[in-house]
Order: structure tokens, then C-alpha cells, then sequence
């Protein structure tokens, strides 16, 4: 099968076909751009705005695509569009790309809301990403820049109420169904979210796996898919590859309930040899003691009480001495971010702003930083309040420490940390009305200088968020940086950024201005690549989430979503993988 493109690599892909680097399917954990976020649901239902929806995923497969590449065939993305009322479409959601295959069955899932009281028209359009935007991350890809392999639309309900909830649409071009040429076919089928936090954490290995290559050993991974009520499979995750062995050990991965449904369920697990062309051989299928190509989370945790393995069979042999083990099953609650929240859990906000002349001279209507006497607010006024109101309601004594960097302050020396509001002794101003006074207030007592660092300030951000383990280990810190993007001592900030993933710590980027925002999209590591410190040290968990206001501007994306997008995964992320349970939880188990 194929390769997410959004892990791919130099290697030949071999990062995108594990399943880690996919966006979760979970509910809660959900960072699509039309899926439930818990962070953006809390900010509109306390201001008494309250949906009557229900959350849907979408899975996609098609058949019978296009083949447009010449010497291997077509890289397949699927991206779904909601039809506004005015005729203008709303990209809710892409998947992956999988890499030569013109039967693709995405793993990625598309989020939406159905409303049954409404009519929810949709478009999916499918295209063939070119081998040189390989290492994109797929959200940041270019439509236009992609090859058009067909597009279908449909009306949601018309697959939710479908018996087996699976809708069969033909594919054609962009000038309607009328034209007869076979574009292939789409299909889509709807489930309900599922609200259970029950979850596993399972870790295989195998052993005396077949060698199918002629020059080394087999690279080994698993396809896991559930079998749906009509009996077709849904991909549900992917292994890393192992390279060259044939006895390989997979890092623990983790199943929510809404991916396995329950421990009844049978599940197909397949092990596949990685092929850079994409055309993965089928290594064997588990056998179980009820079916030959079938096993339920519940028969997985049995093969790890009883110490056993399942033996695995190519389809043309009844024969075989190659085993499936489970190493490691541990059945788990994973919490939302609501429940954290909730129990009393605080999101304490930081802010930084940028001083560096790159900016533009303040007394000039074309800086950035131009203070207009009519009142209109600049670059950084806008990104302020508007965030503001976003970063008020998640703080609970509203009181901001604030820092400006890379000015000339009243000394004359450059700092590249220093309080905005001027006092040596506190940074700390309170709420949006504070920092907007404050940086009016530095504006006429620094000067815009350089380098432009982020580094200073990252870590004074860190140092704090480090401070408050000793005494609360229910505070999480939120560093909001607001740039013009053109960044100097790169290596530095990612060194920087590298040590504070392991604190309760997120950096939340705010680009203003036209410049080129790349070296952001580097630190937002959004391609499924961690960052990676100058002495090899790999970030333990993506902390920052980039977010450009011209976007916010033009209406491709609304503060809220793009403020709160990553936040909450990079807030589990941190709270799973220290077992910090919502206070409520540890309470209880402490009366207990």
C-alpha cells in the first residue's frame, strides 16, 4: 500500500507509511480543520453558542484512478470541500498521499459535523502530488501546483443514510459527470465519533519473517484495518518500517476505541515488505483461531496473556513459521483536553514582540510597527487584539508577562528579552489593554535594532514553565511570539526549542507582514520531521504551531481555529506522556 506523504523523507518515504505521523483519528484528539477541537467547542459554547451537530469521520478510498506519471503511477491526495451557500467551497479536510497506487485506500480521516436540519453539499477532489513536493507537509500544499485526477460531489446525508453508510461516486472532470471518459471511482464511508476514552497501547513484534528481497532482507510493516458492517476493510494504522530484518520489534503504538470500535471487532493485520516504488509485498496475514485473516483487540490481548504468537501465511502457502507476538498491551483512559481544563487545569499565556528594524522605521506608514494617529490599528495592534480575546478566556488571572526582543533599550545596548512595559522589576501587564499600552509605551523609549532572535526569550519562557513543576504540575505555558518571520540564529531557536519540549510548555508563532514565513514552517515542523538540536538531540514533541494573520485577513482561516488548531494534541501530548491525570481523576484515585 502507499505512503503518507506527510511523514515522507529522503530515505524513499519510509517515515510516511508509519502511522505516527497521521493526524490521530481520536475525537478528542482531532486537529482537522472542520473536526471537533475541544479548545475551539469550550471558547464558543461558553459564550452560549451551542451546536446541534453530530461528528462524523469520513473515510476515503477510490479505484480505477488515473494514471499520469510516466515511470511509475499516479501519488494520490483526496481533499474535501463543503459547498457554501454562495457557491464558494471551504476546504474542510485532505488526507495523505500515497505514493504510486491508483487504488488508494487513505488512512487519514475527514472530520465534519452533520447537521441534519441543514443541506451539507460537498465536493471531493482528487489529485496526483508531483514527486517534488514530496517532502511538503500535505496542508501546506499548493492545489494548483498538483495534477487533477477527478472530482465528485454529494450531499452528506445522502451517505449517512446509506444501509452500510458507504457512498460510491464516480469520479470525472471539472466540466461536470456529463462527459463519459472513466475517471475511476470514490468512495466514502461515514461513521459517528465515538465519545469513549478507552484506549490500548499495543506493541508487536514478529518473528522468522519471509525474505522476499534479493539483495538484503525484507523491511518489514503492518497495515492494521477494522472490517466495517458491510465487510470492507478500513485502513486504521500503519507501522514505521524496520529496515533489513526479519525478526522486527515496533515502537508501542495507540488505538482509540474510535478506531478499533470495540474488543470484538475483527481487525485484518498485514505485513507488508516496503518497496520505495510504492508497491509494498504482502508478507502474510495474522491467523486466528476463529478466521484465517482476522484478529480483535480482545484476541491481541489474549496472544499477550498466554505469551503465544500468531502464525502468519502468504496467501499462495499454507505454510509458514512467521509469528505475530504482542510484547506489550496496556488498556488505558485517554482524557480530553476538557477534562484537564475542567478539573482545573490552567493555561498560562506569554507574549513576545518583535523590535528588529526589519519592521520597518515606526515614524514611516509602511513599518509595521506605524502608530496611526486615526486610530487604525497596525500589523501588531491587529494580531494583539484579536488573539487577545483567544488568550483571555484561557487565563485564568489574565495577567500577561510580556517581553519585546531584538530593540535598543534606554541604555543603548540591544537585548533581545526585555520587559515591554519598561520596569526592570516585573514583566508582567495585565490583560490585552496591559500589552497594547505597553508596546505603545516601548515604541517611543526603544529603538528597532537587530539580530532577530528568538532564542533569549524561548528560554526565559521555558525557565518559568520549568520553575512551576517544582510547585504545580497543573499549569501548561503558552509563549505567543508575534514576528515579521525573518528570523536569524535559526540553529539556535531550534536548540532552544528542542530543550523546552519536555516542559509544560507550547509556542504559538504569529506572522505579520508579507515576508517569507519559511523558516517558521521549519520550526511549526509540521512535515512529521521532530526538530533536531546542533548536537543531535531530537524534540521529544512538536511544540510550536505557525500561523500567519495574512491568512487570518484574507478569511482562509478564523483566529479562533487557527490559535487553538495544534493546542490541544500538544497539551495531551505532554499530559499522556507523563500520566498527569485532570485533577478530579487524581483525586479520586488518591481517596481511593
Amino acid at each position: 500500500m502507499g505512503l503518507c506523504l506527510s511523514g515522507s523523507d529522503v530515505r524513499g518515504g519510509k517515515q510516511a507509511v508509519g502511522g505516527a505521523h497521521l493526524r490521530p483519528t481520536s475525537a478528542a484528539d482531532h486537529n482537522n480543520v472542520s473536526g471537533q477541537n475541544d479548545a475551539v467547542d469550550f471558547f464558543f459554547k461558553s459564550r452560549g453558542l451551542h451546536a446541534l451537530f453530530t461528528q462524523i469521520e469520513l473515510s476515503l478510498s477510490a479505484s480505477k484512478l488515473r494514471d499520469l506519471d510516466i515511470a511509475s503511477k499516479s501519488d494520490p491526495m483526496a481533499v474535501a470541500h463543503a459547498k457554501k451557500r454562495d457557491g464558494r467551497l471551504k476546504e474542510i479536510g485532505r488526507t495523505e498521499v500515497i505514493m504510486n497506487n491508483l487504488i488508494p485506500a487513505w488512512i487519514g480521516k475527514i472530520a465534519i459535523a452533520f447537521q441534519f436540519e441543514i443541506v451539507q453539499p460537498l465536493l471531493f477532489r482528487v489529485y496526483d502530488v508531483d514527486t517534488k513536493y514530496h517532502n511538503i507537509p500535505v496542508k501546506m500544499l499548493k492545489l494548483e501546483d498538483q495534477d487533477f485526477l477527478g472530482e465528485a460531489s454529494c450531499v452528506l446525508s445522502e451517505i449517512v443514510t446509506k444501509q452500510n453508510r458507504t457512498l460510491t461516486l464516480k469520479l470525472h472532470n471539472n466540466y461536470g459527470p456529463q462527459v463519459s471518459r472513466n475517471f475511476g471511482t470514490l468512495s466514502v464511508h461515514a461513521e459517528e465519533t465515538v465519545a469513549s476514552k478507552s484506549a490500548v497501547e499495543i506493541a508487536f513484534r514478529c518473528s522468522h519473517l519471509q525474505n522476499v528481497d534479493l539483495f538484503s532482507k525484507s523491511d518489514p510493516f503492518l497495515r492494521i484495518s477494522r472490517i466495517v458492517e458491510s465487510g470492507n476493510s478500513i485502513p486504521i494504522y500503519k507501522t514505521e518500517v524496520i529496515n533489513n530484518n526479519l525478526n522486527p520489534i515496533w515502537r508501542p503504538i495507540t488505538l482509540s476505541m474510535q478506531q478499533f470500535v470495540s474488543k470484538e471487532n475483527p481487525l485484518i493485520i498485514e505485513c507488508f515488505d516496503f518497496n520505495t516504488s510504492g508497491n509494498h509485498i504482502l508478507m502474510g496475514f495474522s491467523i486466528s483461531v476463529i478466521s484465517k485473516i482476522q484478529k480483535s483487540v480482545g484476541d491481541l490481548e489474549k496472544l499477550h496473556q498466554e505469551r503465544t504468537g500468531a502464525t502468519f501465511m502468504l496467501p499462495s502457502t499454507q505454510c509458514s513459521k512467521s509469528q505475530l507476538f504482542v510484547e506489550k498491551f496496556v488498556e488505558k483512559e485517554q482524557y480530553s483536553f476538557l477534562d484537564y481544563i475542567s478539573s482545573g487545569f490552567e493555561l498560562n499565556f506569554m507574549v513576545a514582540v518583535d523590535f528588529t528594524a526589519s519592521n520597518g522605521n515606526p515614524r514611516n506608514p509602511n513599518s509595521l510597527h506605524y502608530i496611526d494617529p486615526s486610530g487604525r490599528l497596525n500589523s501588531y495592534q491587529q494580531a494583539i487584539t484579536e488573539i487577545g480575546e483567544v488568550i483571555q478566556f484561557y487565563d485564568s488571572d489574565r495577567r500577561f508577562p510580556a517581553w519585546g526582543f531584538g530593540g535598543k533599550t534606554f541604555d543603548g545596548t540591544v537585548s533581545h528579552c526585555f520587559n515591554l512595559n519598561g520596569r526592570a522589576g516585573g514583566f508582567e501587564v495585565d490583560g490585552v489593554e496591559g500589552i497594547m499600552a505597553a508596546y505603545a509605551s516601548a515604541l517611543n523609549n526603544v529603538s528597532l535594532a537587530g539580530p532577530t532572535l528568538f532564542g533569549q526569550v524561548i528560554n526565559t519562557a521555558a525557565r518559568i514553565a520549568g520553575q512551576s513543576l517544582s510547585y504545580d504540575r497543573s499549569k501548561y505555558f503558552v509563549l505567543l511570539i508575534i514576528t515579521d518571520g525573518v528570523l536569524t540564529d535559526l540553529q539556535e531557536t531550534k536548540d532552544a526549542l528542542v530543550r523546552a519540549s519536555d516542559l509544560p510548555l507550547s509556542i504559538l508563532i504569529v506572522g505579520v507582514g508579507g515576508a517569507d514565513f519559511t523558516q517558521m514552517e521549519i520550526l511549526d515542523a509540521d512535515n512529521g520531521c521532530r526538530l533536531e538540536s546542533s548536537t543531535d538531540r531530537v524534540a521529544t514533541r512538536d511544540i510550536v504551531q505557525f500561523v500567519p494573520m495574512r491568512e487570518v485577513h484574507s478569511g482562509q482561516i478564523s483566529v479562533v481555529q487557527a490559535l487553538l488548531e495544534e493546542l490541544p494534541g500538544q497539551f495531551l501530548t505532554y499530559m499522556r506522556c507523563r500520566d498527569i491525570k485532570p485533577l478530579n481523576v487524581q483525586m479520586a484515585q488518591t481517596c481511593a
